[in-house]
């Protein structure tokens, strides 16, 4: 709108206020810049006459700029160049013009090359700038997305030499543990070690099996998520007797395995860890504590029942799970009483990371986990995580 502006202000103060031909045909050559950006070359060619018959400067040059700026082409330019020199060059009515007049045509044919020239170069330079702006923008995208392949290979590389380290230290104890089981469940005549033995061995061979699976995940090239699901565990809730069998406590389990929607196999495996994680903790810091583990539908109702019964036995909950949320899902909970006294406190190592994953991979899955200790010295574990609309009658196991 500026533009077109100064070209009217141009036409006024040329040809002044005053109803005529000059200024009508000046006006009309400011009025048609509105569609420069449109049509450049159509606009530079209505603009001649205003710069003929109106001796105006504004409207051509910047018609000119416009066209050089947004449709260069040597011939184009040098075409309308030569058009705006002409204009600029003979006087208005023609019959004017003075061939003789050597010194004066001079000056003028110069001022007009001038004319010409200015708004061409300025024109090319401006799209030169915006060309250079874009390979800019665009060599920034490229280093960027150098950037990010270089730091994948770097993890890749390291996720590789992880894998060597587990494979190397982890897998060689636990295969020194299976061989030392063996031999015990070989040796011993007693009932009791014989069993405990075969346990060990099975668990150390569950835990090789992990691993080796662990150390593909880590190997895969990229990280690659289709690889990393065909090489990962998955263990679902199928598999909570044995896991409660193996673990050689004092657990009561109910529920059964429920039968979700699709996608429900990532939530069952998310409901195995957390229940995996919170008897690892029992056996830690609670040796000798009873254990009850449910993992039943979750609704509404479910959900108002937990309110009522959450009331009273410590502390709130740590991440907001207390308010209601619409849909089905899945809920696990471990409870444990207190540790008993007279129990040997296991020197397990721990790193305190064992929650804080259970609560991110809940989080991740649109679910929720609370951890905290209940007033009678114990320790509850709850998760609910998202899981479909899931079947009404879930089959049922026993103690375990």
């Amino acid at each position: 709108m500026v533009p077109v502006l100064l070209a009217i202000a141009d036409a006024m103060l040329v040809n002044g206020v005053g109803i005529g031909l000059e200024l009508g045909v000046s006006v009309g050559a400011a009025v048609v810049l509105l569609l420069r950006r449109r049509f450049p070359l159509l606009v530079f060619l209505l603009t001649l006459p205003g710069l003929y018959i109106g001796y105006i400067w504004f409207a051509p040059m910047i018609g000119l700029y416009t066209l050089a700026a947004r449709r260069p082409g040597r011939a184009r330019l040098g075409i309308c160049a030569v058009l705006l020199i002409a204009a600029h060059f003979f006087p208005y009515p023609i019959s004017d013009f003075e061939l003789t007049d050597y010194r004066e045509n001079t000056l003028v044919l110069i001022d007009a090359t001038v004319t010409s020239a200015a708004p061409i170069a300025l024109g090319l330079l401006m799209r030169t700038r915006r060309e250079l702006a874009s390979r800019v923008e665009d060599l920034t995208r490229s280093l960027r997305r150098e950037d990010r392949l270089l730091a994948d290979r770097v993890k890749t590389t390291e996720r590789a030499r992880l894998a060597r380290e587990m494979h190397d230290v982890v897998a060689h104890q636990v295969s020194l543990i299976s061989l030392q089981a063996g031999a015990v469940q070989v040796s011993t005549e007693d009932a009791a070690a014989r069993a405990g033995a075969r346990t060990i061995r099975e668990l150390s061979v569950r835990t090789l099996e992990e691993l080796r699976h662990m150390v593909g995940v880590l190997r895969a090239d990229g990280g690659d998520a289709g690889a990393a699901q065909d090489l990962a565990p998955q263990p679902d809730l199928e598999e909570l007797p044995r896991l409660i069998e193996m673990s050689a406590l004092d657990v009561t389990y109910e529920g059964g395995v429920v039968a979700g929607a699709k996608g429900a196999k990532t939530v069952e495996r998310a409901a195995f860890r957390t229940v995996q994680e919170a008897l690892t903790n029992v056996r830690k810091h609670a040796p000798g504590a009873r254990v009850r583990i449910r993992v039943d539908p979750l609704d509404d109702a479910v959900q108002g029942e937990d309110a009522v019964q959450g009331e009273g036995e410590g502390a709130g909950r740590s991440d907001g799970a207390g308010e209601s949320r619409a849909g089905h899902g899945l809920r696990v909970e471990i409870r444990n009483g207190p540790p008993d006294a007279t129990a040997t406190v296991p020197a397990l190592p721990g790193g305190g990371h064992g929650l804080v994953g259970l609560r991110e991979r809940a989080q991740s899955l649109g679910g929720t986990l609370e951890a905290r200790r209940t007033s009678d010295g114990g320790f509850v574990v709850r998760a609910e995580l998202p899981y479909g609309r899931v079947g009404s009658d879930p089959g049922e196991y026993g103690a375990g």
